[in-house]
């Protein structure tokens, strides 16, 4: 059985698509069996891989009609073949407007997961950057949550928001807990988010992932190239990062 983690925070341009694409090619290279769901309209998780975004069948298809199925892309990407991708595209946005009139809308990628998480290891859930409908999906679907977030002391107030909402989600969803809090484009040059960090660090405790990534264009660039870092020339320093993050959550999903 699958362990389904959601990546989510309520503020956008924290690094949650980066966080799910190079998180769940590390743990496809430490041999786990990955399954990475696109849930934002945006569809960048779905380019960061080189998917085409006008798909025939989206994520959008299967949250509107139960007896459609997930569709599923393997990324036939060198060592990382144990990765696939159910893509996105900007009818998700439509179709999130449409799940409000539907009878089970918070429970529709519950479902849809449950028809297939017994083949992976681990389901990374990208989410959009708001408590909507598609949020409230992924929330209700995970066991656990993991939130990026930059070392920014305006970014606090998202994850602050995100904690209340899943004190909220808890009553559709008791078994939601927080894997860990993860430090993004972290740059320790700047005495504000040493600050921050230190912050994070006294007010999460060990909730506060060891691993942190700090700010490298590479990064960037293999997205925009739709490549994990792996597959990047120049990104191997920001590889070792992820490893060492995929660990991280190995460790803690066995808790």
């Amino acid at each position: 059985m699958a362990l389904i983690i959601a990546i989510a925070n309520q503020k956008g341009g924290v690094g949650k698509t980066t966080t799910t694409a190079n998180l769940g090619a590390s743990l496809a290279l430490r041999g786990q069996r990955v399954l990475l769901v696109d849930l934002d309209p945006q569809g960048n998780l779905t380019s960061a891989f080189g998917l085409d975004k006008g798909a025939e069948r989206t994520v959008a298809d299967s949250l509107l009609d139960r007896k459609v199925p997930l569709p599923i892309v393997n990324i036939e990407n060198g060592e990382v073949s144990r990765l696939d991708v159910a893509p996105s595209s900007l009818a998700l946005a439509s179709a999130e407007a449409a799940l409000m009139n539907k009878l089970g809308r918070e429970l529709r990628l519950r479902d849809q997961l449950s028809t297939v998480e017994r083949e992976y290891t681990h389901v990374l859930i990208d989410t959009p950057p708001s408590l909507g409908l598609l949020t409230i999906n992924a929330l209700v679907a995970s066991p656990r949550v993991i939130v990026p977030t930059e070392a920014r002391f305006f970014s606090l107030q998202g994850l602050q928001m995100l904690e209340e909402s899943i004190e909220e989600i808890l009553y559709l969803n008791p078994r939601l807990k927080l894997l860990g809090i993860m430090l993004s484009k972290f740059d320790r040059r700047l005495r504000e988010e040493r600050q921050v960090a230190e912050y994070l660090r006294k007010r999460w405790g060990t909730l506060v992932f060891s691993t942190e990534v700090g700010t490298n264009s590479k990064i960037l660039e293999a997205g925009s190239a739709g490549s994990s870092v792996f597959r990047y020339a120049g990104a191997e320093r920001a590889a070792e990062v992820y490893l060492a993050l995929a660990e991280e959550v190995l460790r803690r999903g066995e808790e």
